[in-house]
């Protein structure tokens, strides 16, 4: 896994055995930040990870110059990774070891960008029961999108109709803003 651009531009991260984790692929890593470089200034960005498994995608946005990543993961074995690479790589992350139910109902903060990357066994039922709770909790600021990250057979356009979809191979990112909640 490596960090695509920033101050940290090209740093490698050996993933240790035995985390049962799909990190998001380069490629699929690169179109993301391409779409959302065109849309936010990342140094002015709150990020919520769910799901950040290894903290792929929070390393990517804290070497872009973001200062608030909060990265949640209801493994303690992926959030002492990421604990442990923000540390080494002076990466600004903060960490929580919760189940993003829990997390989404219980903060008191609100975020720019929300990308979650559920395990791919996900329902469709799932991912609705995920917006639903990003709604009801009210995390996303107003010109907020959450981005998830999800098998190319899963489509939240029947649900949401303002949905952004793009495909690489097997992965499809789905975005949507506050708005088409």
């Amino acid at each position: 896994m490596r960090i695509i651009s920033g101050t940290s531009k090209s740093l490698r991260i050996k993933v240790p055995r035995g985390l049962q984790i799909r990190p998001t692929t380069d490629k699929v890593k690169e179109s993301l930040f391409n779409i959302l470089s065109n849309k936010f200034n990342f140094d002015e960005l709150k990020v919520l990870d769910l799901f950040a498994g290894t903290g792929n995608i929070s390393y990517e946005f804290s070497s872009r110059g973001s200062n608030r990543v909060i990265s949640v993961d209801n493994n303690f074995k992926c959030i002492k990774f990421i604990q442990e690479m923000s540390r080494i790589n002076n990466f600004s992350v903060i960490t929580k070891k919760a189940d993003y139910i829990d997390f989404l109902l219980n903060t008191d903060e609100n975020f720019d960008i929300i990308f979650a990357d559920p395990p791919y066994i996900f329902s469709e039922d799932q991912y609705i029961k995920l917006l639903n709770l990003v709604k009801q909790s009210d995390v996303l600021l107003n010109n907020g999108e959450i981005i998830i990250e999800h098998s190319s057979k899963i489509s939240l356009l029947k649900r949401y109709g303002n949905v952004n979809e793009r495909i690489y191979g097997s992965t499809k990112l789905s975005f949507l803003k506050k708005a088409s909640l």
